[in-house]
């Protein structure tokens, strides 16, 4: 019976791999979990935990191989095939998605841009030229593409989404912050980047109120 993957073990590994791809552009050949773990910001011994869930890849006193490690992890992650996108939006945030160099090192290829705007259907960002959001259900479902990222205005966000699934997406990325339904068997993941700092914000307020009460209770010690 293969043994339950905890969802921070995988949410790491994508920190791992980022990391060895880095490791791998200077030339480094072989890297320790020490290494790897200040690099990653986490502990050798969580680092080299982690890997034990599958499988043993290391060599006592040499470290990882670190091109074999990347091999290894872009497997269990399911990025060791090449995986299309379609991205919906050609604005500021699209272009930036569309040339984003991490995509291709990772296995992830922006393959189509939709977008409604005439001036811009037609054109071409880098050599991907837009198409008419219109067709999208038939490019993205001739193109085999089951990726799709939003990166339009919110109010346009859940017809975006109809369309992609109705080309055959089953994976959805929203970088709007609208909320989005979904049918059941496809994966929808938000990335509205005011949320996160909101969650941010809200430890980092917690963790303010908790130094000055702390701070208060030595005040009043010292008043004593």
């Amino acid at each position: 019976m293969m043994k339950e993957i905890p969802q921070g073990v995988i949410e790491r590994l994508s920190t791992y791999l980022n990391c060895l791809i880095k490791f791998q552009q200077e030339n480094v050949a072989t890297v320790s979990s020490d290494k790897l773990g200040m690099s990653s910001g986490v502990n050798p011994a969580e680092v080299r935990r982690d890997f034990t869930y599958f499988g043993t890849f290391g060599k006592k006193g040499v470290g990882y191989e670190v091109d074999t490690l990347i091999q290894h992890i872009q497997r269990i992650l399911g990025a060791d095939e090449p995986h299309k996108i379609a991205l919906v939006g050609a604005g500021n945030l699209g272009s930036a998605i569309a040339q984003y160099q991490g995509l291709p090192r990772h296995g992830f290829h922006v393959s189509a841009i939709f977008d409604c705007d005439v001036n811009k259907i037609g054109t071409h960002i880098g050599h991907l030229e837009i198409f008419n959001v219109a067709n999208l259900p038939q490019i993205v479902k001739g193109a085999g593409i089951a990726i799709g990222i939003i990166a339009v205005p919110p109010h346009a966000a859940q017809s975006v989404a109809e369309l992609l699934i109705d080309g055959g997406a089953s994976i959805i990325l929203n970088y709007t912050p609208a909320l989005i339904r979904v049918p059941k068997g496809v994966q929808l993941h938000n990335t509205d980047p005011v949320q996160q700092l909101l969650h941010t914000l809200y430890y980092l307020s917690s963790n303010n109120k908790g130094l000055t009460s702390r701070s208060k209770v030595r005040v009043r010690r010292s008043g004593n």
